[in-house]
């Protein structure tokens, strides 16, 4: 999988393969081997990261509520989502020529179009 993610970062941010592999030792690190971890057991700022990674897809999210001591609990659990990781790892890339038009703002693309 540590191959699959590094891959997954590089295409999804379009990062340098050193900055997707150094990522992804942070984010091993954060999970310690484990397929899923507890969000209490997170410091902010690798929370942060992990919610990142979560609008992209890459990660999942569940919430777990029981009762203690008459009280409700919520406990919240990070894991991989792995398929989305796999299609971004395999995802292939468009031709590097079109890109050009993803650089020119919106505005020039309106501003063409009503002369």
């Amino acid at each position: 999988m540590k191959r699959l993610l590094a891959k997954a970062l590089k295409n999804r941010f379009k990062m340098t393969e050193e900055d997707a592999t150094a990522l992804t030792k942070t984010i091993e690190s954060i999970f310690n081997g484990k397929e899923e971890v507890e969000d209490m057991n997170i410091d902010k700022y690798a929370r942060a990261l992990l919610y990142e990674l979560q609008r992209e897809k890459l990660l999942n999210l569940r919430r777990e509520e029981f009762k203690k001591e008459g009280k409700w609990i919520r406990k919240y659990y990070w894991s991989f989502n792995n398929n989305t990781i796999k299609e971004e790892a395999y995802r292939k890339h468009r031709e590097e020529k079109y890109e050009i038009y993803e650089k020119i703002p919106k505005e020039a693309w309106l501003s063409h179009s009503h002369q």
